[in-house]
């Protein structure tokens, strides 16, 4: 497996980058930058539950659907949602309609609206790596899949009352959100 490849611009970004213009932007602009802030973070971790079984490209593409059928992702609001939310979600087809991936994040959000501010953005960050001990990845074949990091930090969001939060997920979440940088050695991106 090759490490990073030249784009159309001619700059070096990791293989799965270049595939559409979206994951080009995706890529540079977000993928691995730090994210903070409760509301921010609980989009991270509905869209990565969404995301479970399907292609990333499909999330991105409808996320500002998801924006719009979420109320921005704001806990409070979300977490406000009644039945006829539920029904409205359900037949929203800007969103995907899957109903356990629905109530999820439904129940994630009333769940949150009990933390005490910030303690979301807290515990997530807590389960950061040292960035100082983690080589940087030459190849797709050396970015994991879960790491012991990921597994801890789904333990904590469930032993919290969170769905949808796998190990899997978890690092998905901690690769978007910048936790972990997972950009290829020779990416760009991982020099900015």
């Amino acid at each position: 497996m090759s490490g990073a490849v030249a784009g159309p611009d001619g700059r070096l970004r990791c293989p799965w980058a270049l595939s559409t213009e979206d994951y080009v932007a995706y890529h540079d602009e977000e993928w691995g930058r730090p994210v903070h802030g409760d509301d921010a973070l609980f989009e991270r971790i509905s869209l990565e539950a969404f995301q479970s079984g399907l292609s990333w490209i499909t999330i991105l593409r409808r996320r500002p659907g998801f924006r719009a059928a979420f109320a921005d992702f704001k806990i409070a609001s979300v977490a406000s949602f009644t039945d006829d939310d539920r029904a409205r979600l359900l037949a929203d087809p800007g969103i995907i309609r899957n109903r356990a991936k629905i109530d999820a994040t439904l129940a994630n959000a009333r769940a949150l609206a009990e933390w005490s501010p910030g303690e979301l953005d807290e515990l997530i960050w807590s389960h950061a790596p040292d960035q100082a001990t983690r080589p940087a990845p030459k190849t797709l074949t050396d970015v994991p899949a879960v790491t012991a990091e990921s597994t801890a930090l789904s333990k904590s969001l469930k032993q919290r009352g969170l769905r949808f939060v796998g190990p899997t997920t978890a690092y998905a979440l901690m690769q978007a959100c910048g936790l972990v940088d997972d950009h290829l050695s020779d990416c760009t991106a991982r020099h900015r």
